[in-house]
């Protein structure tokens, strides 16, 4: 399968045209528009610093389900000391 160049028109290959490893493509930019788009298609940026952008949309896909998510109890006290937040639905300034 080929590896697709990104330019700055804002779209994806189709996900089936993955390599078997699952990179889709290369290059873009981090734009919020550009990461909704991807996440909607199932894509996602993964890459080290200072190298090109590369995305990828693996088949099949990491499904975790909570239920049944071993926390290990160092981990879950941690977890519970209170020194993370989460937030959700949360408005920033722009």
């Amino acid at each position: 399968m080929p590896i697709f160049r990104l330019s700055d028109k804002l779209s994806f290959p189709p996900p089936h045209y993955a390599a078997r490893n699952g990179l889709l493509a290369i290059g873009g930019d981090l734009s919020e528009e550009r990461l909704l788009l991807a996440y909607r298609m199932g894509i996602f940026p993964w890459f080290s610093p200072y190298d090109p952008i590369l995305w990828w949309c693996p088949d099949p896909r990491l499904v975790l389900y909570p239920r049944q998510v071993h926390i290990p109890g160092r981990l879950r006290r941690r977890i519970n000391s209170g020194i993370f937040e989460v937030t959700s639905d949360t408005v920033f300034e722009r």
